[in-house]
């Protein structure tokens, strides 16, 4: 299935595809603040419908995860980067697509903090 997500004003908006049913809650120190719900996908299924300058990334500990916010409303409709093959990866923040009901998805409950 293909879903349209953005930020909260729109000036980032993003397109990605595939069977959305289980999302993780991690607990870890940013993803706990922020709040997301993550869906994992391979980069080649996300597609950025917005120009790259109105994100900005965030990094912090080891760096390999990009967390993507809107310069604009501040938003974080998600994050990147490789998987352990070197492929590249986007974690979805769910709450972020349209016609989404996180209530109707599987949580899984991942323990970041302990990474």
């Amino acid at each position: 299935m293909n879903y349209k997500g953005s930020c909260h004003c729109g000036r980032v908006a993003f397109e990605v595809e595939g069977d959305l049913t289980d999302v993780i809650d991690c607990n870890c120190s940013i993803c706990a603040r922020k709040g997301a719900l993550l869906w994992g996908v391979p980069g080649t299924r996300f597609r950025l419908l917005t120009p790259e300058d109105n994100l900005s990334t965030y990094r912090f500990n080891k760096e390999a995860i990009g967390h993507q916010f809107c310069t604009t409303c501040g938003v974080h409709p998600y994050a990147s980067g490789h998987d352990r093959t070197g492929s590249p990866f986007v974690m979805v923040n769910v709450r972020c697509l349209e016609g989404v009901d996180p209530a109707t998805l599987n949580v899984q409950h991942f323990d970041g903090r302990a990474l």
